[in-house]
């Protein structure tokens, strides 16, 4: 794509039309599927308690770094040169703190802290040098957002700079500490004492950029987990059990990726798209209610390689719930999205969740095989549901709502209540 030889002051997007996604963010999401890779291996490498807390602490600030730039780029133009080079930085930054992955509660605590605090405090400064220079009174709602995100950006970095000067739980507290910081900060509008908050009206985003940004990280995490699977399959002799095994996890994924992208991902990109509000649900369906999807597809992708290396012995535990606990973390994940954008409670995943949990008992009497073809039947039924009868998704709200709400609400798939 040609780089548009305007002036480097003018680096935002143009204002009418749709935001399309530029072979630069696409370019710079290659560093994150080495963030979910690191993160898969750590959770495959530890199945404990701890160890899944450990890697949704590196989940979780892989995801903001990255959600956070999506709305960057939704409203500065990757195209413009100086944006381009921000995100060049970032990219390095990023390819940084996820090789620091595996020791940051190590050796390597600072390296992904201070990676992590580059990238958020540095593309904000950016962001916010670049708005004041523009000048412009229509750009003051977003220069004031900017200012308050900083303020936080900076109070957050001071939490992660000193965790990865520590050592041993101290580290882990300091972490999680800033994680609150940074995770609140949107909620409650970046809210700073003597200069007010922002609201998500002032957030003007295009929302089908947003969305398509969103989609697009989950099918990096997709093309991780197939990764996974066929890497560990190349490992074994190819028999008809293994095969067999490889063609269960493969479906599985294709289960899930269905359940998100077949029907739902197209309508609800236009709702957001159309919606009064786009940056409350930009806030809530995107940025928030994105995290247990995709962790859900590196609990799954764990699960598969567990299966695909024994999927003839007897199931551990540990295998029971990834091969179960992905698909559900991610359906649950998908049941809360739907509930935000179209005001539906989704019955038929409410069901598959509950049929998820109801085979947690069969697992002792099943080989992982077994286990992992049921699972993948229950998201596959779910899917099927969803082309056989699907539901109703006309946005609850697409006009100006004073209340903030939808006019309407929904039940269950495919019927809608009144006010």
């Amino acid at each position: 794509m040609a780089t548009d030889e305007t002036s480097d002051d003018e680096v935002l997007r143009a204002p009418d039309g749709r935001t399309e996604v530029t072979f630069t963010e696409l370019f710079f999401d290659l560093v994150y599927v080495v963030g979910v890779t690191q993160v898969t291996a750590r959770l495959a490498g530890d199945l404990s308690w701890r160890g899944a807390l450990e890697s949704l602490l590196f989940l979780l600030p892989l995801w903001w770094a990255w959600v956070s730039t999506a709305w960057f780029t939704n409203w500065f133009d990757p195209d413009r040169r100086p944006v381009r080079m921000v995100l060049v930085l970032i990219m390095l930054a990023s390819l940084v703190m996820t090789a620091a992955v595996p020791e940051a509660l190590g050796d390597r605590g600072l390296w992904f802290a201070g990676a992590y605090v580059s990238i958020q405090v540095g593309r904000t400064a950016y962001a916010v040098v670049a708005l004041r220079r523009r000048g412009d009174e229509a750009d003051r709602a977003r220069l004031l957002d900017q200012q308050r995100a900083l303020t936080w950006a900076l109070g957050s970095a001071v939490l992660w700079l000193a965790g990865g000067v520590v050592m041993g739980p101290a580290r882990v507290v300091l972490w999680v500490a800033a994680l609150i910081v940074d995770y609140s900060a949107p909620a409650v509008g970046f809210r700073v004492p003597g200069h007010g908050r922002s609201t998500t009206t002032d957030w003007d985003i295009e929302g089908q950029h947003l969305a398509e940004r969103c989609q697009l990280f989950l099918i990096v995490a997709f093309g991780e987990s197939i990764l996974a699977t066929g890497a560990t399959f190349a490992d074994d002799e190819p028999t008809a059990t293994t095969v067999a095994s490889l063609a269960v996890a493969f479906g599985g994924n294709v289960a899930l990726w269905w359940v998100y992208f077949d029907y739902h991902a197209e309508r609800a990109a236009d709702t957001i798209a159309r919606h009064h509000d786009p940056g409350r649900l930009g806030r809530s369906a995107y940025t928030y209610l994105h995290v247990p999807m995709v962790a859900g597809i590196i609990v799954t992708a764990v699960g598969d390689e567990l299966a695909l290396s024994d999927p003839t012995g007897t199931t551990a535990l540990v295998t029971a719930a990834t091969v179960l606990g992905g698909p559900a973390l991610f359906v649950a994940g998908h049941a809360l999205f739907k509930a935000v954008l179209f005001h539906t409670v989704s019955v038929p995943r409410l069901v598959a969740v509950a049929a998820l949990g109801l085979l947690a008992p069969t697992a002792t009497v099943v080989a992982p095989l077994t286990l992992s073809l049921l699972a993948t039947l229950v998201v596959g039924a779910l899917a099927a549901w969803d082309v056989w009868r699907p539901p109703a998704l006309d946005p609850p709200s697409v006009s100006p709502d004073p209340g903030g709400e939808a006019a309407g609400t929904t039940s269950s798939d495919g019927a809608r209540s009144k006010p």
